[in-house]
Order: structure tokens, then C-alpha cells, then sequence
């Protein structure tokens, strides 16, 4: 049976870049794997005849090569490149953990031993806490190096031994031609390190789950999404590798009476109509823990803001401080007793066209607009 055109069975097309081209094999590759398809032989053919396209089409010198001769130019080689559907198995892991090794949470490898993995701790905080800062102690479940094998993995006493087979790289390298192909080692699995005595604490990971207790320092100003990182603290890496690092996403609860943007504060306040007729003054509460005295002017509308300069929250990494926006909302009066709604009326009879010129001056331009 011919072979298909690896850029059809890639889903591409002849001039695609090398970017779009792995997009493409990876987003084929994660939908027919073999572990997400156990038994499946289809799936199976089908991710090795991916792998194959892939194989060819990554390498700029054999595109090259293909892109002249077409299959025959790898006829004589024994597939492509000197690449062979024998152990499988180990070629499409090596191939799969190259691919999607960060999304799926593998860490870089170094003689054997692997970055943990970064870590993420959501907290969440007031607004208060936000404004002042705080020093929180968090516990947070991760792995910490065993302690029994100091982080190697191995049996307390022993030690690991370098890979014969690969001389402690994690790799071997085949040469067909001038072709050369590298992949991960069958022996150590890349580790570069063999591990004849496993440690019984740990099982040879060099790491165990354990919770630990940190301190965290929240600085003032800070804002919802706001990311603290705190390096070396997350996932012990295997067989006595770096650790990750830990990430904590801050959260900033909603306030009963402050809304927040940037650094300024908002706030409404309700006063009544005769305040608001006469103007007067009003005592404020802020996050600093003081109270502000507003001047209300005489014949204040709803919606009528009035700014307390450096009354806001403090800007994170500055000494100054937003503005606090109080805006004024004019409450009607209710349930209103038999002299009160006469008091209202005589109020309503004294008062002429400048008493509320905004309503006067609607409806006349509205008489204007459309007539009588």
C-alpha cells in the first residue's frame, strides 16, 4: 500500500512554517494518542503515521530531501532518515514528552534530575488587607526532598550509577547516512542515572508529599490578579533536581461600601433633600481608618461627585496614594406625615422658574421640540 503525502496527513500545506506545522502535528498527535486510545489499532497507525510525517517534514534537510524526491528519497534508508517503526514505543514517548511536556507538567531534564514543578496557591483578601498589607502563614501540600536519601533516590548507603548506555546524556544518538537521529535513552529513560537501590522512603523519586507551613508578605496597593511568586518554594524536583517555584494569585473580596479603580476609591453616599437644598457638611469613614469632612454645596444634584485628594488606596511600590470619588445621591423623602406634605405644598406655591431651573428648562425645550 503507497504511503500518503505527509503534508496530507498532516493537515498542511507544502509552504507552512515551522511553527504551524508543529501546532498542526500536536493538535492531530493529542487526538489519536495511544494512551488516550488503549487498544485501538487505528489510533495507533494513525499516530505513527504522524509521527512519521512529522518526523520528515521538522528536519529542514529531509523536507528538503522530500520536497524533490518524494518518498523515494528515504526508500534506500530504511524509512525516514534511518527512522524505524521498531521500539515504537519509546521513539513516540521521547516524540510525545518533546511535544507536549509543558502542558502536560514535565520539567527539563539536567544528568537526571528534574525542575519540580511550579506551583499555584489562590488567596484571598479585603480590601482593608489590601490597603494596609499584611503577612500572611499559608500551608501548602507539595513535595519536599526525602529526606532518608537526601533527594536522590537512592537506598541510604548507595548512590546512583551513571548510564552505560547513554554515559549519564539521557540520550543516544543513531547515525543512517547523513542523517542523524537523537532520542531519548531505552535504558535510563533519560535520566542519565541508574538506580539499582531504590530508596524504601520515597520509592527512588527523591521526593515526598509533605505539607509545609510559609509566610507571605501581601505589601500594600495591591489588586485583584496581583501574582506574588516565591522562588524555590514549589515541587522538589525528582532525584534531587531544583525545586519549582510557588505562585500566589491574590484576590481582592468585594467591600460593602468602596468600589475600587486603580488606586482611587468610590463610594455613594446618600444625604437628604433638604441637605442637599441647603448644603451643609458630612463625615466620610476611610480604608486609613480617619473620618473626612465634606462640604456639601447649596443646591447639590444626584450624581454629583466630590473628590477627597490622597483619601484613595496607596499605589504598590509608591509612597502616594489615589484619590477618594464620594458621589452624592439625593434621597426623596417618604411616609410623610399630613403637615410635612402641607409644608411641601407651600413650598411647591412659593417656588418660581430659578428654584429648579433644570426642570423648567426641560419641558420648555421639549414645549420648543414639539409643540404645544
Amino acid at each position: 500500500m503507497s504511503k500518503r503525502d505527509y503534508y496530507e496527513v498532516l493537515g498542511v500545506s507544502r509552504t507552512v512554517t515551522e511553527v504551524d506545522l508543529k501546532i498542526a502535528f500536536r493538535k492531530s498527535a493529542m487526538q489519536c494518542h495511544p494512551d488516550r486510545h488503549p487498544g485501538d489499532r487505528e489510533a495507533e497507525a494513525r499516530f505513527k503515521e504522524l509521527n512519521e510525517a512529522y518526523q520528515c517534514l521538522c528536519d529542514p534537510q529531509k523536507r528538503a530531501a522530500y520536497d524533490r524526491y518524494g518518498h523515494a528519497a528515504f526508500e534506500q534508508a530504511g524509512g525516514v532518515g534511518g527512522f524505524s517503526t521498531e521500539g515504537f514505543g519509546a521513539s513516540m514517548a521521547d516524540i510525545f514528552e518533546d511535544l507536549f511536556g509543558d502542558v502536560m507538567g514535565r520539567r527539563s531534564r539536567s544528568g537526571g534530575r528534574e525542575r519540580g514543578s511550579d506551583l499555584r496557591y489562590n488567596m484571598e483578601i479585603t480590601l482593608d488587607e489590601a490597603y494596609h498589607g499584611k503577612t500572611a502563614s499559608l500551608n501548602i501540600p507539595t513535595s519536599a526532598a526525602c529526606e532518608a536519601c537526601s533527594g536522590t533516590g537512592a537506598k541510604k548507603g548507595s548512590k546512583p550509577k551513571t548510564c552505560s548506555t547513554c554515559g549519564g546524556m539521557g540520550r543516544v544518538r543513531a547515525q543512517q547516512g547523513f542523517f542523524a537521529i537523537e532520542r531519548t535513552c531505552p535504558t535510563c529513560q533519560g535520566r542519565g542515572e541508574i538506580i539499582d537501590d531504590p530508596c524504601p522512603s520515597c520509592s527512588g523519586a527523591g521526593r515526598k508529599t509533605v505539607e509545609r507551613e510559609l509566610s507571605v508578605n501581601v505589601p500594600p496597593g495591591v489588586e485583584d490578579g496581583t501574582r506574588i511568586r516565591l522562588a524555590g518554594e514549589g515541587e522538589a524536583g525528582l532525584r534531587g533536581g531544583p525545586p519549582g517555584d510557588l505562585y500566589i494569585f491574590l484576590s481582592v473580596k468585594p467591600h460593602p461600601f468602596f468600589q475600587r479603580d486603580g488606586a482611587d476609591l468610590y463610594c455613594r453616599v446618600p444625604i437628604s433633600m433638604v441637605r442637599a437644598a441647603l448644603g451643609g457638611e458630612i463625615q466620610v469613614h476611610t480604608l486609613d481608618g480617619s473620618e473626612v469632612t465634606l462640604k456639601i454645596p447649596e443646591g447639590t444634584q444626584s450624581g454629583r461627585q466630590i473628590k477627597s485628594r490622597g483619601k484613595g488606596m496607596p499605589t504598590l511600590r509608591g509612597r502616594d496614594h489615589g484619590d477618594l470619588h464620594v458621589q452624592i445621591s439625593v434621597e426623596t423623602p417618604q411616609k410623610l406625615t399630613k403637615r410635612q406634605k402641607e409644608l411641601l405644598r407651600e413650598f411647591e406655591e412659593e417656588s418660581s422658574h430659578d428654584t429648579h431651573p433644570e426642570e423648567t428648562g426641560f419641558f420648555a425645550r421639549m414645549k420648543d421640540l414639539f409643540g404645544g
